[in-house]
């Protein structure tokens, strides 16, 4: 279970470094914020996936 968490864990980072890479080259408001959104989202089950792993070792 754990390597599936791991591979997750490596997408939502590398998910996060291309749309930081897209963010830095929008060219409008609109997009920068449609970027900035889904960086929101994917940070938002990254720290999910480590949450869980947290909560396992705090039991």
């Amino acid at each position: 279970m754990s390597n599936i968490r791991d591979l997750l864990i490596r997408g939502s980072k590398k998910v996060i470094g291309h749309y930081r890479l897209l963010l830095a080259s929008a060219k409008d408001e609109e997009e920068r914020e449609l970027y900035r959104s889904r960086i929101e989202r994917e940070q938002r089950l990254l720290d999910e996936l480590h949450g869980r792993f947290l909560d396992r070792f705090a039991a």
